[in-house]
């Protein structure tokens, strides 16, 4: 019901600021960009996608997404037949029942979860998505109301919407395209904004569920966790902007591949028929990837319609108002738009971040600001279509509200770290 007003009220506003432009600010042609726009059209004076082309987008972008599900899934179906799963959830079990009592001890759900967790950790979002997803499978079998979300179901989601990640690859990347001094400067600020991003979720969704965080094994992991934390900060502020990428791949792409041998030779070892358990859960991937795909055309073209109509314009200018009005330092609100705009669209977000860089200057406060905002959360709305969609659910309860209420605490914290680091 959430998702339902909201997605209403975006494109009840978008009309609405569109029709204002269009009727007293003579921008006539605002409505015909707002449907059929290409940003790759030079006359288009918006540069952005249009309803039409967004919706090509979204198919386009599940059709890329088939593949990977299904190799995911089919690595899971054979983990799964070979008892690796189980066998992860026993060893995570003793934390998880904690933040997850209403799942059964050694559920396979909490060796999914794990596994989307430790994707995310690792910055490989094409794989947490498909772990993900199944992660949400497994919840669902244990769902008494299958089109609402349960405790376990929000609380998995608003941990991974929270989006703790090691080392944001893409944002240093991207910095070093555009010539930044450092580009890996935002690594520690975006790490630990993940980080209390993640305990602020587990925080919120704890005291909505009436769940006791001051159990003597959640301490011992969560202090575990930071621990190690602090150790790979201290490791990685010594490496220089190639060391971290060859680290990074090294981590991230090593550990993919170090999975794929321990599934195979497990299924090998238990005598499992490993491509017939490959291909029973690769059909899996690919009916998963059709079934979100309504789900995403309807997130994508509403935040679409959000862009073209210029309502984040509005919303920048007010802000910056509020601000100017006060006397306070406005430096950061060039740095909004891409905070404002991750939750919605995680490909928007880095344009604008992209955007900012260009129109600041890659070593600006601002550009270093969006480079936080963008490594440091998870696409909420995106989350919750294709999570939420793969699975049926329909009344999302609050999850919605806790996973933007975590957000907010993350972008709190990214200016509050970013005036530190970065003056």
């Amino acid at each position: 019901m959430a998702l339902s007003r909201i997605w209403s009220a975006f494109i009840i506003i978008a009309i609405v600021v569109a029709s204002i432009k269009c009727f007293f600010f003579g921008q006539n042609d605002i409505f015909n960009w707002m449907v059929i726009g290409k940003s790759s059209d030079p006359l288009n004076p918006l540069k952005l996608d249009g309803i039409i082309e967004t919706c090509w987008i979204a198919v386009d972008l599940c059709i890329k997404l088939i593949g990977t599900l299904a190799l995911f899934m089919g690595l899971m179906s054979i983990a799964e037949k070979a008892g690796g799963i189980r066998l992860l959830s026993r060893i995570i079990g003793p934390f998880f029942s904690k933040l997850f009592p209403d799942i059964p001890k050694g559920h396979p759900s909490m060796g999914h979860m794990i596994l989307n967790f430790s994707a995310n950790l690792l910055g490989l979002d094409n794989a947490a998505t498909p772990f993900g997803i199944k992660a949400m499978e497994s919840l669902q079998e244990l769902n008494p109301n299958k089109d609402t979300a349960s405790n376990s179901q929000i609380m998995f989601l608003c941990l991974h919407a929270a989006g703790l990640c090691l080392i944001p690859v893409s944002v240093i990347a991207i910095r070093s395209t555009q010539n930044a001094h450092d580009p890996t400067d935002i690594f520690i600020p975006c790490l630990i904004v993940t980080f209390v991003g993640t305990m602020a979720a587990m925080l919120i969704v704890s005291l909505r569920q009436k769940i006791n965080l001051l159990q003597p094994v959640i301490i011992t992991w969560v202090l575990s966790i930071s621990a190690i934390i602090g150790l790979l900060v201290w490791y990685v502020s010594k490496l220089n902007a190639e060391g971290i990428k060859s680290f990074s791949g090294l981590l991230s792409g090593g550990i993919i591949l170090l999975i794929f041998l321990l599934i195979v030779l497990g299924a090998l070892y238990k005598k499992i028929d490993v491509f017939d358990s490959f291909i029973d859960g690769a059909k899996g991937g690919f009916e998963t990837a059709l079934k979100i795909i309504p789900y995403l055309v309807g997130i994508l073209v509403a935040v679409s319609m959000l862009r073209t109509s210029g309502t984040f314009d509005v919303v920048m200018s007010g802000i910056k108002n509020v601000f100017v009005f006060f006397g306070a330092d406005t430096r950061f609100v060039d740095a909004l738009p891409t905070a404002l705009i991750r939750p919605l669209s995680g490909g928007a977000a880095r344009g604008m971040m992209v955007s900012t860089m260009i129109s600041s200057g890659p070593d600006s406060f601002a550009s270093k600001l969006s480079g936080v905002f963008q490594g440091a959360s998870d696409t909420t709305f995106y989350v919750v279509a294709v999570y939420f969609g793969s699975v049926g659910i329909k009344n999302t309860r609050y999850a919605i509200g806790s996973m933007l209420l975590a957000d907010l605490v993350g972008v709190c914290t990214a200016i509050a770290l970013s005036y530190m680091f970065f003056g």
